[in-house]
């Protein structure tokens, strides 16, 4: 639509509550807003656009058109907007990146040997779920404690399956754990520290603490002093552990407090959890700095706790908040909490707000601070490599073993940060053996050919690229690009005696040193080493699937489906060469489990 057609299409809205919802000419939603008077709102945003911030505008400039909902309330208005924004995920609204909501601890006590684990939310699984509390990295800790305190593994073995078939290894020598990985005998052993875990995650501390006090008198008094020392340690790891549990239940935190920062570019939404006066976690969101910060704060605050499914009965806030009132109803409907709002003023609850927003502060800081180092080390690098700038860096490297499995990464720095979501990995195919020059020239061929394609994923290009090599790669990767009649900067990396990049490289043979430039020589040789990481992992990945099918394929009636059943089952070919025939005959036809028992139990003759 034309400007002046938004204009009469707004002019045309009633005067009620409601969610507008913007979009692009590709239809889709890239701005959800909410309304008391949809008229009066909707008409704002086409209205004397010269007036509008920087970010309006640009949003403005993308509107095609526009949809809205009527809503019987501002009430109904609000919960419709964090419902679409939630599914639509605009890209104008200000979003919580990490929207999962608090998470459990997950206990099957049906399984022979019961594992502790994290859990996003409850499944309808018959297992027990402890919970919720207050974040991930609480609940990490909380579960290696418990594993601690209780000699719980910290392994990925699978017992009973494994036991026996590895070494204990670190944490057992550090006695961090029982070694239940060594027998079988300790099956009971395990059993009773599990409900032991499982007192811990209900709150049961006094009783637990009870139980083990008496076996500490006991085996003192047996003089057993070594066992009485071992009670007395769990005994007062199990009190500190009571002290610092957090669940998210009614008692969740005394007070959640929502900190406000900003530097020239960034702002940052911080929570700070406190619980019985004490500060125990700290989760916050950086992003660019808003048009309204109390705007931004509202979304962010409706976001993270509608995601999280649980919400504290004080929440202190930076600023007054428009539609508090609203959300606190909101609360009550859905959590049959009924919690309170509030900007502090004085006192304690001041000091707490001034510690959020200082945290808030600091963490805007720190990412401006940040991204104003990395502009000056690309400054500095375009200025050295003769280039008007440098954004984006694109680097790739080959990787094989005496010519198997090659394969060829391409690594994306964007802004001095790697770009995961655009690296590219590349199977070589069609060469007679290892040919690393001819692997490049594949390599630079098929990624540009994608651009020219104008493929997904392909699309952006680079202001730099940087070849793992010397100048022979360099000129191996400009001849792909002249004959696809590209031009971008090439420069090879040529490293010193420890493998380091000590220099950059053109076609021509200039040689380029970096070692002397310390900010520079720690980018590109983090550059390099994400390059040949990435490779790398790429080449064991299919080296290894290759080796470990090879094996299987030397067996008469093993095909592709009982290869892949056989390594989920038992995870490798060396546990497949220890099972018994028994145990093969569980998940193969009798001729089949034979055919594998027999092939690595065979005497040689």
């Amino acid at each position: 639509m034309h400007i002046d057609q938004l204009k009469d299409k707004a002019r045309s809205l009633p005067y009620h509550p409601g969610v507008y919802l913007m979009k692009d000419a590709k239809d889709q939603v890239i701005y959800v807003g909410k309304a008391k008077r949809l008229k009066s709102r909707v008409s704002q945003y086409f209205q004397d656009t010269a007036s509008h911030t920087p970010k309006t505008r640009h949003l403005v400039s993308h509107i095609d058109h526009f949809d809205v909902i009527i809503a019987a309330s501002e009430f109904e208005a609000l919960v419709l907007e964090c419902s679409l924004i939630k599914k639509y995920q605009p890209k104008y609204n200000i979003l919580l990146k990490d929207d999962k909501g608090y998470p459990y601890i997950r206990l099957d006590p049906r399984e022979e040997y019961p594992s502790i684990c994290l859990a996003s939310s409850i499944v309808n699984d018959s297992a027990e779920y402890y919970g919720p509390f207050g974040s991930r990295s609480i609940t990490n800790e909380l579960i290696e404690s418990i594993k601690d305190i209780l000699k719980l593994p910290h392994c990925s073995l699978k017992f009973p399956k494994d036991i026996g078939k590895n070494r204990p290894c670190l944490h057992f020598h550090m006695n961090q754990c029982a070694g239940w990985c060594r027998t079988a005998d300790l099956r009971e052993e395990y059993q009773e520290a599990i409900n032991q875990a499982r007192m811990l995650l209900r709150g049961d501390y006094k009783k637990l603490a009870s139980h083990i006090r008496e076996q500490m008198l006991s085996a003192a008094e047996n003089l057993n002093f070594e066992i009485a020392a071992a009670f007395r340690d769990r005994l007062d790891a199990i009190e500190r552990l009571s002290q610092k549990q957090l669940v998210a239940t009614d008692s969740f935190t005394d007070v959640d407090v929502i900190g406000y920062g900003q530097t020239e570019t960034h702002a940052c939404f911080a929570v700070l959890h406190f619980c019985g006066g004490n500060l125990l976690d700290k989760e916050y969101e950086v992003f660019s700095v808003p048009d309204d910060p109390a705007a931004a704060v509202s979304a962010l605050m409706k976001q993270y706790y509608l995601s999280r499914g649980a919400v504290p009965k004080i929440i202190f806030l930076p600023f007054e908040i428009e539609d508090s009132a609203l959300f606190e109803e909101y609360v009550i409907q859905n959590f049959g909490i009924k919690s309170r709002f509030k900007v502090p003023q004085r006192g304690d609850n001041r000091k707490m707000l001034e510690l959020a927003n200082k945290n808030a502060s600091e963490e805007a800081q720190r990412i401006t601070d940040k991204e104003q180092s990395a502009k000056v080390v690309l400054s500095k690098l375009a200025g050295m490599l003769g280039l008007e700038s440098v954004k984006r860096i694109e680097s790739f490297d080959i990787s094989n073993i005496s010519g198997t499995d090659i394969v060829a990464s391409m690594v994306v720095f964007q802004d001095g940060k790697p770009h995961k979501a655009a690296y590219k990995r590349f199977k070589i195919d069609d060469l007679p053996g290892q040919d690393d020059y001819a692997s490049m020239h594949q390599v630079i061929t098929r990624r540009f050919s994608r651009m020219l394609q104008e493929d997904a994923g392909f699309l952006d290009p680079p202001d730099l690229l940087l070849i793992d090599g010397g100048i022979n790669h360099a000129n191996v990767a400009l001849a792909a690009l002249d004959a696809l009649n590209l031009h971008f900067p090439v420069f090879g990396m040529v490293k010193d005696d420890r493998h380091k990049t000590r220099a950059l490289v053109t076609p021509d043979g200039r040689e380029i040193r970096i070692d002397n430039q310390q900010s520079i020589f720690s980018l590109i040789g983090r550059i390099q080493e994400e390059t040949h990481r990435f490779a790398i992992t790429y080449h064991k990945k299919l080296r290894s699937k290759r080796l470990r099918y090879s094996t299987l394929d030397k067996i008469p009636g093993i095909g592709e489906k009982r290869k892949e059943l056989l390594l989920k089952t038992f995870g490798s070919i060396s546990s497949i060469q220890l099972a018994s025939l028994s145990e093969l005959e569980r998940i193969l036809p009798k001729d089949a489990a034979y055919a594998v028992f027999d092939y690595f139990n065979r005497e040689e003759g």
